[in-house]
């Protein structure tokens, strides 16, 4: 089991699409400071790392010391493993003390959360009234093509029995999530805000980026493989349709973003 965890974490890595540099833009210029931010289930430190070009300092954290392995090491950022659900106590050790935040960012990893305990602690270390929580997720990639149609074929019927139901607002584009935060400056309400990010693939680069599912490992840990065999070689044939190697794949991503305000 952690042999396969590993590798989920080194294909999480290799295949998964970076955020749009629109994305950091647009949230810091709803931050009135950028002195500290707190990237909450940082992952590989995807996010970490983009954030750490705008603000000051940024704390990093996951409960998954694997995929923490693999987070780039900067100087303005600290990583740290923390606690499935922490401790008020832990969260002041660990992240920072209350009131001191800028701003609270959570990339791809929201839905998992336990939004109550977490929401409490968002409320905590931000600055009031105008400390910043973002959030955001991408949806299912889109790829021109005959590609698209056996890419939703699969992950509408192929996949759908082995994904958590928390991905249900994922596939929502986060609209359903619970987010009790008050709108930002220049917004009527909390989102999501539409942003696209785009990565050039080829069919191997692809396929390892379905391997990085959680879908994928849950079905895998059951004895299934997904991609068997003639699964594969459909999407091989799709790709190789147009005679391009590389397309370029899209990303839907979708913001949710809010300010404590004076909770």
């Amino acid at each position: 089991m952690a042999e396969l965890f590993v590798k989920q974490a080194q294909q999480y890595v290799a295949a998964r699409p970076s955020y749009p540099p629109q994305l950091f833009r647009f949230i810091a210029s709803k931050t009135p400071a950028r002195n500290l931010a707190w990237d909450a289930g940082t992952g590989s430190g995807q996010a970490a790392q983009s954030l750490a070009e705008i603000y000051g300092n940024v704390v990093a954290t996951d409960t998954s010391p694997k995929q923490l392995e693999f987070a780039p090491r900067l100087p303005n950022v600290r990583y740290e493993l923390t606690s499935p659900v922490m401790s008020m106590a832990e969260l002041d050790r660990k992240v920072s003390a209350a009131s001191s935040v800028d701003l609270v960012t959570v990339a791809q990893a929201l839905h998992w959360f336990d939004l109550p305990t977490f929401y409490r602690q968002v409320k905590h270390v931000l600055k009031k009234p105008h400390g910043v929580i973002a959030a955001w997720c991408y949806t299912i990639p889109e790829v021109d093509g005959p590609v698209n149609s056996v890419f939703r074929r699969f992950y509408s019927v192929d996949s759908n029995p082995y994904w958590d139901p928390a991905r249900k607002l994922v596939d929502g584009e986060y609209r359903g999530i619970d987010f009790p935060f008050e709108p930002v400056e220049g917004m009527e309400d909390t989102g999501p805000v539409r942003f696209v990010t785009e990565r050039t693939m080829g069919v191997e680069d692809f396929l390892t980026y379905i391997r990085s599912w959680s879908g994928y490992q849950t079905a895998k840990e059951k004895g299934v493989e997904l991609l068997s065999g003639d699964t594969v070689e459909r999407f091989r044939r799709a790709w190789a349709d147009d005679g391009e190697d590389k397309k370029v794949v899209k990303f839907p991503v979708f913001l949710k973003i809010g300010r404590v305000g004076s909770a």
